[in-house]
């Protein structure tokens, strides 16, 4: 370690953006749930990687529902 660095004592500073698995539940908890498009573009992940993402949500009990919206989308929500 040098003299100009501190040591570290393992705090950790606050997040002050919201994760962007957090992100991902607001937009599917919307009562028109969020299509896979939306959720790619709101954080930037990889189809696969979305997809991934819901998969865990309903292996720790989520209720995950598949709904098609009127123009022809194919949309999923969290029900509460």
């Amino acid at each position: 370690m040098t003299e100009q660095q501190e040591p570290t004592t393992g705090e950790r500073t606050p997040r002050t953006a919201p994760t962007k698995a957090v992100t991902v539940q607001k937009l599917l908890s919307r009562p028109k749930g969020a299509t896979l498009a939306e959720i790619i573009d709101a954080t930037n992940w990889l189809p696969h990687s979305a997809r991934a993402f819901m998969t865990g949500l309903r292996k720790k009990g989520h209720n995950l529902f598949r709904e098609c919206r009127t123009n022809g989308e194919i949309s999923w929500r969290i029900e509460r």
